[in-house]
């Protein structure tokens, strides 16, 4: 019988956790579940027979690994994967994959009530402005930026994109102007929503010679990972422009010295929020389990990162 771990410090809904459970019986499957763990450790201790193992923001480290010596496969319930050592898993055969599209709409919806809140002052009583006719630029067009798109529109919002991995025939199909470089999107855009991947080539790349291309009152939202961020420009840029806003669901290094320095021009939840909705939760970790299973009864494979 395989083994399935469901591994979450933040644990998944309690619907969520049926689901699972219910899909992993029916398939003939040993169901284990581990929540608000304390320590890595603890993880590391729990893998030791297990075939499949599913997790959100947990880590998926070299040492859980070795220390998992029957594991198949690991699904990220969720977009991102770079909690999950590829290169280790690929070394022991394992399986990454992720559940794309899960989360997409509860991160979207996140990034514009964002937009909202600092565009009204944080509903502190004083005149703001409105979403409508300005300009947002989306960086990546994926799931989440084509949700983003399908929002802003309903606001009212002038719509680009770029993203050099997507015909630009197919973002123009969605009625959102693409853009031929990041350089013309952040010229171009008050707002720029980011949903970029972390990994060697994008990190630390936001930084001033993209985000000082941006008009007056810019704001950046970053919905995607914070390793994307050059924080020492981003603070230069914000102590030279006045008028510039960033607004994150994660907080960077950074954020006591913004907090210190620029008071009312910043917003970050207090840990990342983008799939944190009911619906996303249960999407997501209903997909993971779908997916062991599917890998274990037919082989597939439609969604590994690690190839």
């Amino acid at each position: 019988m395989k083994k399935v771990l469901v591994a979450t410090q933040k644990p998944f809904a309690p619907a969520a956790v049926k689901g699972i459970e219910a899909i992993c019986k029916e398939a003939g499957c040993e169901f284990v579940l581990l929540e608000k763990y304390a320590e890595q450790q603890d993880f590391v201790n729990a893998v030791t027979d297990v075939n499949a193992i599913i997790i959100r923001s947990d880590k998926v480290t070299a040492e859980v690994i070795e220390a998992a010596k029957n594991l198949e496969v690991v699904v990220r319930a969720g977009a991102g994967y770079d909690n999950v050592d590829l290169d280790a898993a690929t070394k022991h055969n394992v399986v990454v994959m992720n559940t794309p599209g899960q989360n997409s709409n509860a991160v979207a919806e996140l990034a514009l009530g964002m937009m909202v809140f600092m565009a009204r002052g944080g509903f502190n009583g004083k005149p703001g402005t409105e979403l409508k006719e300005k300009s947002i630029g989306i960086h990546a067009y994926g799931n989440v930026g084509q949700h983003v798109a399908r929002i802003a529109k309903g606001f009212g919002m002038e719509v680009y994109a770029f993203d050099p991995f997507i015909e630009k025939t197919e973002i123009e199909a969605d009625g959102v102007k693409a853009m031929d470089s990041a350089e013309e999107l952040y010229k171009s855009c008050q707002y720029i929503s980011l949903h970029i991947p972390a990994n060697e080539k994008t990190k630390g790349s936001i930084g001033k010679a993209l985000l000082g291309l941006m008009p007056a009152n810019a704001c950046l939202v970053n919905t995607a990972r914070k390793e994307v961020i050059n924080e020492a420009e981003l603070m230069s840029l914000m102590a030279e422009r006045e008028d510039f806003t960033y607004l994150s669901d994660i907080a960077p290094d950074c954020a006591d010295d913004i907090a210190a320095k620029f008071e009312g021009r910043y917003f970050f939840t207090p840990k990342k929020m983008g799939a944190q909705t009911k619906e996303a939760n249960v999407n997501s970790g209903i997909a993971a389990i779908e997916q062991i299973v599917g890998l274990f009864e037919k082989e597939d494979k439609t969604f590994q990162v690690n190839k």
